[in-house]
C-alpha cells in the first residue's frame, strides 16, 4: 500500500524532476461578499479525478509533462501580510529551482504574494489578468490588502501599461477611470487579446497570468464569492488560455472557486478543467522555446 496523498490528476512527478509546481493558498479572509474560496484548491484536487488527463481541445495529456503538486500551504487566517509573505516565500523557492509556479486560490489577494516573488526575478514582467472585477481600489473599507485591491497593489510594483485586463464588467467608477489611465484595459470580453499576445510573444516578455474564475458567466460558474452576470463562456476562456500559452509564462494562478456555493459540483468541475488546460497550455508553450 501507498500513503494517501491527494494530488491534482496527472501531477504526480517528483519535485526535483518537475518543470511546473502547483501549490494551494487556502485563504479568503478579505472576501467581501460570500466566503468559501479557502476550500477551492482542495476541492479541485479531490474532484479532478472526474477528469481525464487528456485534453481533446489541445491534443495533449498532463502525463506528457512533469508537474509536481505541493499541496496547500498552511496560512495564518486573518493576517493578510503573514499569508502573503508565506506565499511569496514559497514562490521564490520554486523560482529559485528554475520551475514555473502555478498557484491555486483562495481569494484573489493571494495573487499578490506570487507576483511579488516573480517581480523580484523578472522586474520587466507583465501581468495578464482575466476577471469580472477590476480589483483596482486603493483600499476597501480602509484595508489596502483586500481582494478588491489586488491589481492596484500589483500596479504599485509594475507601474503603467504592464497590466493587461480582460473581461472586466464590475467596479467603481474610479476604478474604471484609473484603468483607462494606467492599465491596458479591455472590458467585457477578450477583444484585443490576440494582438497583445502577438506583441508579447515576439518580445518574449515574461508574463504572469492570473485567472479569476468569476470572469466566467455565473450560468457556467456560479460557485464563486462575487458572481457577475454577463461573463464569458468556458470555450471563450479556453481559447484565451491556449492563446496565452504562446507567451513566456513565468508564473500563473487560478482563484476564487468557492465550491460549497454550487452544490451541483459544476463550478468545481469547470475550475478543474480550466487548470488542466492552463497547465497543458504552459507546457506546450515551453516546448516551443
Amino acid at each position: 500500500m501507498k500513503p494517501n496523498i491527494e494530488t491534482f490528476i496527472g501531477c504526480e512527478s517528483a519535485y526535483g524532476d518537475a518543470d511546473m509546481v502547483i501549490f494551494g493558498a487556502p485563504f479568503d479572509s478579505t472576501t467581501s461578499y460570500r466566503p468559501g474560496a479557502r476550500f477551492g484548491s482542495s476541492a479541485m484536487r479531490h474532484e479532478s479525478f472526474g477528469l481525464e488527463t487528456y485534453s481533446p481541445y489541445q491534443n495533449r495529456d498532463l502525463t506528457d509533462y512533469k508537474i509536481f503538486d505541493g499541496g496547500d500551504l498552511e496560512l495564518c487566517f486573518g493576517n493578510s501580510k503573514t499569508a502573503l509573505a508565506d506565499i511569496e516565500n514559497c514562490t521564490e523557492h520554486i523560482l529559485a529551482d528554475h520551475k514555473i509556479p502555478v498557484l491555486l486560490g483562495g481569494e484573489h489577494l493571494v495573487t499578490l504574494g506570487s507576483v511579488q516573488a516573480v517581480y523580484k526575478k523578472y522586474p520587466e514582467m507583465h501581468i495578464l489578468h482575466f476577471d469580472a472585477h477590476a480589483d483596482l481600489r486603493d483600499e476597501y473599507l480602509g484595508e489596502p490588502l483586500s481582494h478588491a485591491c489586488v491589481m492596484r497593489r500589483c500596479h504599485d510594483l509594475l507601474g503603467d501599461g504592464r497590466i493587461h485586463q480582460f473581461c472586466i464588467r464590475s467596479g467603481e467608477r474610479e476604478e474604471f477611470l484609473f484603468a483607462k489611465a494606467h492599465t491596458d484595459f479591455h472590458p467585457f470580453d477578450f477583444t484585443g487579446l490576440e494582438p497583445l499576445v502577438c506583441a508579447l510573444e515576439e518580445s518574449r516578455t515574461p508574463v504572469y497570468l492570473t485567472i479569476d474564475l468569476d470572469c466566467l458567466d455565473p450560468s457556467v460558474f456560479p460557485g464563486t464569492g462575487t458572481p457577475e452576470a454577463g461573463g464569458v463562456s468556458f470555450l471563450q476562456l479556453l481559447k484565451a488560455i491556449v492563446s496565452a500559452g504562446r507567451l513566456n509564462i513565468v508564473g500563473a494562478d487560478v482563484n476564487e472557486l468557492a465550491p460549497m456555493l454550487d452544490a451541483s459540483g459544476a463550478s468545481t468541475a469547470a475550475a478543474c478543467k480550466v487548470l488542466r488546460e492552463l497547465l497543458l497550455s504552459i507546457g506546450s508553450g515551453k516546448e516551443r522555446e
